[in-house]
């Protein structure tokens, strides 16, 4: 059980270190044309971006299941120390594959601070305390979103490219020396059975359904014999993994946690909602650029709306939830997006820019209505043994539901968008196909959201 000797100090370790792990989610892709020019790899950019996200959602699961085994101090430190080497190693790199390795490796690292972070936050706030903190933690992802291009281009511009790695080293060490400092636990000290095989056939399910996700349509057509392998050892390994978590004396991923309609609906929720948010925030910059003919910087700046509604619709229902219920709140978000979501399919070409910052606006809002009352609740609805755990598979669910976007929403954009410069009417029809399909994929949110229980408060503790 975690035992807080300074809360504040804590607090603030935590969100320095989930900000750098947002932070270079961002940050990176403003500098890769300086990085490319120097590294000469411009063939292998996209590998800089696409080896982080699927070693960030292999690690993921893995660190949860840890923090529940060892502790959550001894992973959090681990996992933050990954992450400032590997960093420091990106920073170095003097070619794009070492580059690449070393932001695999960093991947690693990241895989453990959002869901170790937000574990933490649930051992120490209960009740409404709990809500109002996951709204402000909420906040960091929008304030990094925000910050990430203008730090990066000031480094680019000011400094050198390799400080948008380096930064991490200040900022990582002193989130490490106060949570290490203030954070005080005591846990069961008994022998630890550790799932090797479970986490090696996890590994090699989610690594390939990720490659197969990222890179169909774009270096493979889908039904190349490459993609089509991908699947099947994806699938084949995924009901490997299930057979040996059915047998296992101490599962990597408990299969009882979805046995509870509050977890199994709670992730199914945010998979459909995480599919629309990263669907939107690819395709309005190019709506807005390539078909209303606005500046690069005007359509960059279009996820603003988005992501300034998100934290504010958090720190709103991390203290309204607690009157109306979790469930109110998360059928509320869902209702809200759906409206964004319609109004997206009603977008004409001659549709003015002020309907996308409307929309956004809906969209933001509306996810951060969903987002923090499902993690309070599934948080809620466990022991102290198995919150790590369920709150990486909350964090692993929220990531494929965006990889499954980006792949399924690419496809559909690139059978109309044909050829390096498709006219705006065929980006627009494009996009519109896109926007039919959220559209579905947001009814189909709100309906399984109706099934989440309406007795279940959010502040209901299990014995920790």
């Amino acid at each position: 059980m975690t035992r807080p000797t300074n809360l504040n100090w804590i607090v603030i370790g935590l969100l320095l270190a989930l900000f750098i792990g947002a932070l270079d989610v961002t940050i990176v892709s403003t500098a890769m044309p300086n990085i490319t020019e120097e590294l000469r790899g411009g063939h292998l950019f996209s590998w800089v971006f696409t080896i982080y996200t699927l070693t960030t959602c292999v690690a993921t699961p893995i660190f949860g299941k840890l923090t529940d085994l060892f502790g959550r101090k001894l992973v959090f430190g681990i996992g933050v120390f990954l992450f400032i080497a590997s960093s420091v190693l990106c920073g170095l790199a003097n070619s794009m594959t070492a580059l690449i390795w070393f932001r695999a490796l960093q991947g690693i690292g990241a895989g453990a601070l959002n869901p170790v972070c937000f574990t933490i936050v649930g051992d120490l706030f209960t009740g409404e305390k709990r809500g109002k903190m996951m709204g402000v933690f909420a906040s960091v992802w929008s304030i990094a979103g925000l910050l990430g291009p203008l730090v990066g281009g000031y480094f680019v511009d000011q400094v050198d490219w390799r400080w948008i790695f380096f930064i991490n080293v200040p900022i990582g060490l002193v989130s490490l020396v106060l949570v290490l400092a203030f954070l005080k636990e005591s846990f069961d000290k008994q022998k630890k059975r550790i799932d090797y095989l479970g986490a090696a056939t996890f590994t090699v399910a989610v690594s390939a359904l990720m490659y197969a996700l990222l890179s169909g349509g774009n270096e493979y057509a889908w039904d190349s014999p490459v993609i089509v392998l991908l699947l099947a050892v994806s699938a084949a390994f995924f009901l490997l993994f299930l057979w040996v978590e059915k047998r296992a004396r101490e599962p990597m991923i408990p299969l009882k946690l979805f046995r509870s309609r509050v977890m199994y609906i709670s992730n199914l929720s945010n998979f459909l909602a995480f599919t629309i948010s990263s669907g939107v925030t690819i395709y309005a910059p190019i709506w807005i650029q390539s078909v209303l003919g606005h500046s690069a910087t005007s359509s960059g700046l279009m996820v603003m709306p988005m992501t300034i509604a998100w934290p504010l619709a958090s720190n709103v229902v991390g203290r309204l939830m607690y009157k109306i219920g979790v469930k109110a709140s998360v059928v509320t978000g869902a209702f809200i997006v759906a409206a964004g979501a319609a109004w997206l399919t009603a977008l004409q070409i001659g549709s003015p820019y002020a309907y996308w910052v409307c929309i956004l606006s809906l969209i933001g809002f509306g996810m951060g209505f969903i987002a923090t009352p499902t993690t309070v609740i599934v948080q809620s609805s466990v022991g102290w043994e198995l919150r790590g755990v369920a709150t990486s598979t909350i964090s692993l669910v929220r990531s494929f539901g965006q990889t499954v976007g980006v792949a399924v929403f690419g496809t559909i954009y690139n059978h109309y968008a044909v050829g390096e410069n498709p006219p705006p009417s065929a980006m627009a029809s494009g996009m519109h196909g896109i926007f039919v399909l959220m559209i579905a994929i947001a009814l189909a949110h709100v309906f399984s959201v109706l099934f989440l229980p309406s007795n279940r408060r959010a502040d209901a503790e299990q014995p920790s």
